[in-house]
């Protein structure tokens, strides 16, 4: 379950990431690079992808084990409706619209599709109206279906974790900078906002050049975190950075630019351990 430390989910301008990053990806540059840095490894290479989402669960779920949050569900009391899933996928965001929308395409008939017309209505605002009072435990049933993990599991990938990876191999830094990115977008999202991830890689390359235009990966990547920091200072809920400071600043030290275990960092002052 989360705790206190929940960051919040995202705004709803990160409806736009697919269009904005992946699509614009897909179609660029990145066609003639994929194949050549997927190549030398990535965030994408399963054993890293697996610490990845170990990485996030500390800071958002306050736990390592990230697949026991497919049944979370909980308005956290952020203006975003509920909050649910192994991404925080939000009733007033649109990506919890999108999930279900993908789970009943697959599976028709299924516990959560009487809730699409309340999900289409609520989507922009914190209303619970239509989902209440069966939402939760149907989302905690539904959660049970693998197929409905699955859909979880998809929804982030197309969403935050492949574009994330993908600028981040375009950009030409490796598995930790990639997770750098996967981090920022998973709380930031993108859109036209300043604290989006565009505009956080925005700040960052005013300061320094990635790798693919010549730059220093380690002096780059410091760039990035302190872009991403500022960022987090402006809103009152993202405050605490301690996911930054005591957790991706602690590996950039240490120059492990490979996310390699073992690993220890701390979130909220809590410490964790990958062998």
């Amino acid at each position: 379950m989360h705790t206190p430390h929940i960051d919040p989910p995202l705004h709803t301008s990160r409806r736009t990431l697919l269009t904005l990053i992946g699509a614009s990806l897909v179609a660029g540059p990145l066609l003639a690079t994929q194949s050549q840095a997927a190549a030398s490894g990535g965030l994408d290479d399963p054993a890293k992808k697996e610490i990845a989402m170990k990485l996030v669960s500390s800071a958002e779920n306050s736990s390592l084990d990230w697949k026991a949050q497919y049944k979370y569900i909980e308005d956290i009391g952020d203006g975003r409706g509920y909050t649910a899933g192994i991404i925080g996928f939000c009733s007033g965001t649109g990506d919890m619209l999108d999930l279900v929308e993908l789970y009943t395409q697959r599976k028709p008939g299924n516990v959560l599709a009487k809730y699409l017309p309340a999900l289409r209505k609520v989507n922009g605002s914190d209303s619970h109206q239509g989902l209440d009072p069966g939402f939760p435990a149907d989302w905690r049933k539904a959660a049970q279906d693998t197929a409905f993990q699955q859909a979880q599991n998809d929804e982030r990938d197309r969403v935050y974790f492949n574009p994330a990876v993908a600028q981040g191999k375009t950009d030409g830094i490796g598995v930790l900078g990639q997770f750098t990115y996967y981090d920022a977008i998973v709380m930031h999202g993108d859109g036209g906002d300043s604290t989006s991830f565009s505009n956080i890689r925005r700040r960052a390359l005013a300061k320094a050049k990635p790798p693919a235009q010549g730059g220093d990966e380690v002096t780059y990547l410091n760039a990035f975190l302190d872009a991403r920091v500022w960022a987090m200072k402006q809103e009152e809920a993202h405050s605490d950075t301690t996911r930054v400071d005591t957790e991706q600043r602690v590996f950039l030290q240490k120059r492990n630019l490979n996310l390699d275990p073992p690993l220890n960092w701390k979130v909220y002052g809590d410490s964790y351990h990958i062998g």
